[in-house]
């Protein structure tokens, strides 16, 4: 089935860590000075002089409203929204607009999660959606929305009743602007066969991609597993010490989900372009089977893998992509453990930011 990739989001850069992801100890005081430094003007046209043609901005629900006061959403957050969309649009550069975190649901706090237990959450999350598409409805077409990210359920039909409505909500006052919708298990590719496809042209279906994740994600103190085995790993290459760690008290701390998941699934495998393309492959076929444009809205490397190790991942990451027509974000323009640049906005690794921002002509 032929597919048309009709959205501006090529090649792109997260915005993490800025109005999302941001310290929870935060006084108002920290947390206002902290969007107003974080990223600037300065920061986003660095971002279009490398010739990237948008960005993808998280925002946490707790910019937009407190859960003391539901409904009630906070003018000093959204005028950073506002400020955003304006700097991009002077800088030539589409935004996606991303709910990263929304009440009742966190990626990172699963244990807490209560969207999909509890209808008054849910109702909040089409509120504020409301809310948002209404504020910015006179927006053109360079912006787009996502519900949600990184959904993570033990099935995907709470997420399926739920987007739909999210959906609607949006479509009331915007009508034909680009939906970003991503499946369950953190936004993976091989989830998206179980995403219920909606009767809407300008719904853009989206997966992420840290692949090998063992590689990716080396030495990573929030993947607890990964961390305590410890290893320094190079791409192309293999890991090092895998069984050995696997039949080691230190690993019986573990789950067999998480060990399954997270390490045993690499036992004998290579960590090279041949990884990476296998986990792509679901998005692929995805796209064939539905006729229905994908996007990938992160990937990277964290800064604990060896540099040459890392450019080398991005550069076949995005080499894949390009040879695939997969519009892209890279995660994450600052800091994060993944940014291109430093605290200053200076670039990290020049070499890096030359591949990731590279484009098909």
């Amino acid at each position: 089935m032929q597919y048309t990739p009709s959205h501006p989001y090529q090649t792109g850069v997260n915005l993490g860590g800025w109005l999302s992801q941001y310290s929870p100890q935060f006084t108002e005081a920290e947390r206002l000075a902290h969007f107003k430094t974080f990223i600037q003007r300065a920061d986003i046209e660095q971002i279009a002089s490398w010739g990237m043609d948008h960005v993808r901005l998280p925002v946490d629900y707790s910019t937009l409203e407190d859960d003391a006061s539901p409904g009630l959403y906070k003018e000093n957050g959204l005028a950073f929204v506002d400020q955003c969309l304006e700097w991009c649009r002077a800088a030539g550069l589409a935004v996606i607009l991303d709910l990263h975190k929304a009440p009742g649901f966190a990626f990172d706090d699963l244990q807490s999660a209560s969207l999909f237990q509890e209808p008054a959450l849910q109702e909040r999350l089409l509120n504020l959606w409301d809310a948002l598409a209404r504020r910015y409805q006179g927006q053109a077409s360079y912006l787009a929305f996502e519900p949600l990210n990184e959904i993570v359920l033990p099935d995907s039909g709470p997420w399926n009743a739920l987007m739909p409505k999210i959906v609607q909500r949006i479509r009331t006052s915007n009508p034909s602007r680009i939906i970003v919708v991503g499946g369950n298990r953190y936004n993976s590719a091989s989830e998206l066969i179980n995403l219920k496809l909606l009767d809407d042209p300008n719904l853009l279906y989206t997966f992420h991609c840290y692949a090998p994740h063992i590689f990716t994600h080396q030495k990573a103190p929030w993947v607890p597993a990964i961390f305590t085995y410890n290893q320094v790993l190079e791409y192309p290459g293999e890991c090092t010490n895998l069984a050995e760690f696997l039949d080691s008290p230190q690993a019986a701390q573990f789950t067999n989900e998480e060990l399954d998941f997270l390490l045993r699934t690499y036992l004998g495998q290579p960590l090279d372009k041949a990884s990476i393309r296998a986990a792509l492959q679901p998005a692929l076929d995805f796209r064939q089977h539905s006729g229905h444009a994908v996007y990938c809205g992160e990937f990277g490397v964290i800064d604990q893998a060896p540099v040459a190790s890392n450019l080398r991942w991005h550069q076949d990451f995005t080499d894949l992509m390009l040879e695939a027509d997969i519009g892209h974000a890279v995660w994450s323009y600052k800091q994060m453990d993944f940014g291109l640049v430093d605290a200053d906005s200076k670039v990290v690794h020049p070499e890096l930011v030359k591949i990731v921002s590279r484009r098909a002509v």
